[in-house]
């Protein structure tokens, strides 16, 4: 049997609470969602903006969590519940001080990725890297902001021999406490690209808040850092302003230590031959596009200055696919054959937007399917939105989209600058795009779908995969295609 999570007392010191009850138990697990609570969690009641979990914890304490974690302000409405409270001061507060003596106690070697784009599918693909050799923990999901981090971080098994941590952003001054928490080995920037440049002064700026990962960065640690991107020299020199002293790019670049020399892009996969600091490595890479390279060369970095087995990451590498919203194909059956669905629905802005064109141009649709996209708006782009998606038009048109549909405001610049022969249909809102687009397939149609999050484009490929379900005889809806 493993050893608890936390021991009561270790907890109940760590997050500098007073228990309430007599129950003495270990915590097996962490959780601030009732709904996805296991026996023996200690469930924390934090205050979010549009919920607050002290309404819940009768409902995570009936699901079988072990401990509820409460504020003193709350004690007197929930004190009557049958269970261990431990009341604190404030319930976020004491979430973050448990990540912190999980960090503390830890021996793991720390990753911490950021970046405009990629952060996620990084942080996946290097927890699938170092499996093979190390015992890994990862959030996940996007677990990347003042929540997200902390509790990522009380999660982690003392046990764990590396910890890899996803840091986001909307703001200057938003990523420095959360390194300053994680106190990361080896700190990755995938890219710096214009995204929320409505919070910004331009990209520069992005890029020095993003560099704000160096801060938190344990002494003799390195950054790995996007030497493809104009802001390289910017992100290096501010990493040794910081004290990093180890420097690792990562791309095509001649000088790059971890470069790229040769590749065969193919639908659904890409062959890579790179050197990484100094090793010749060949793989496979299970899922395709530029963008995924790119930050594979990152990945097997940081396994060499994690200690991993590298050989063995770089087979591991050949194992994965893209997750749903980022890259899953899925097939979708008509009542006549099949068409492909590329699932991009998870966020997008005009670098992510571009990958996702680039793949889509990299299919091959059989007999006399077509290439086609379906697009909602990029949010947060300040003044140059509407530059920024009419800008998309010439991608869509070098990577031979037979026919494009758009949803959003944002997307009538790009309505209007496409051609007339690209123009499929625009709308107002997702859910309005839907059955126009589920009348347009075709058999052998590749469709994919990509959008801000608020712009509804994850329900739109949700839909579609619930209306071909069973049109075609014998076959498996939403099929993932590996």
């Amino acid at each position: 049997m493993s050893a608890p999570l936390w021991t009561f007392d270790a907890f109940v010191a760590a997050i500098e609470g007073r228990p309430v009850g007599v129950s003495r138990e270990a915590v097996s697990g962490i959780s601030i969602d009732s709904r996805t609570v296991q026996p023996g969690d200690a469930f924390f009641a934090i205050r979010g903006d549009n919920f607050d979990g002290h309404d819940f914890v009768t409902m995570a304490m009936a699901g079988g969590a072990g401990v509820a974690v409460i504020s003193e302000a709350r004690l007197a409405a929930l004190g009557h519940i049958t269970g261990t409270l431990i009341v604190v001061d404030d319930v976020l507060q004491a979430l973050v001080r448990l990540g912190r003596a999980a960090r503390g106690r830890s021996q793991a070697r720390i990753a911490a990725v950021t970046g405009s784009v990629g952060k996620t599918g990084t942080k996946a693909m290097l927890a699938r890297a170092l499996s093979p050799s190390r015992a890994v923990h990862a959030s996940p999901a996007s677990f990347n902001n003042h929540w997200g981090v902390p509790l990522t971080l009380s999660r982690m098994p003392p046990e764990a021999e590396v910890g890899i941590f996803e840091i986001g952003m909307n703001h200057a001054g938003e990523i420095e406490p959360l390194v300053r928490m994680v106190r990361p080995h080896v700190a990755i920037i995938t890219t710096v690209a214009p995204v929320h440049l409505e919070y910004f002064g331009g990209v520069e700026e992005i890029a020095r808040a993003k560099a704000e990962i160096f801060l938190g960065v344990e002494p003799g640690g390195a950054a790995i850092l996007n030497r493809d991107n104009d802001y390289f020299d910017l992100l290096a020199s501010l990493a040794r302003e910081a004290g990093v002293e180890t420097i690792i790019g990562f791309g095509e670049h001649p000088e790059a230590e971890a470069r790229v020399e040769a590749i065969d892009m193919k639908p659904e996969s890409s062959g890579v031959l790179a050197t990484i600091l100094g090793t010749e490595v060949t793989y496979e890479l299970g899922a395709p596009g530029r963008h995924m390279i790119q930050n594979s060369l990152a990945v097997l970095a940081a396994v060499d200055l994690l200690g991993g087995d590298l050989e063995a990451a770089a087979t591991a590498l050949g194992r994965m696919t893209a997750p749903g919203g980022r890259g899953a194909r899925l097939r979708l059956d008509l009542a006549a054959g099949s068409a492909t669905l590329i699932d991009e629905s998870y966020n997008a802005n005009p670098v992510s937007m571009r990958a996702a064109i680039a793949l889509l141009g990299q299919s091959v649709p059989p007999g006399e399917g077509r290439r086609i996209a379906v697009l909602g708006d990029m949010l947060e782009l300040g003044v140059e939105s509407a530059a920024m998606h009419a800008d998309l038009s010439e991608a869509l048109v070098e990577a031979g989209v037979d026919m494009v549909f758009l949803a959003g405001p944002e997307m009538m610049a790009l309505w209007e600058a496409l051609p007339d022969s690209r123009r499929g249909a625009y709308a107002e809102t997702a859910a309005e795009l839907e059955p126009i687009v589920a009348e347009a397939l075709r058999p052998g149609d590749v469709v994919m779908v990509k959008g801000s999050n608020a712009s509804r484009m994850g329900p739109l490929v949700a839909a579609l995969r619930s209306r071909f379900e069973g049109a075609a005889s014998g076959s498996e809806q939403g099929r993932e295609i590996a």
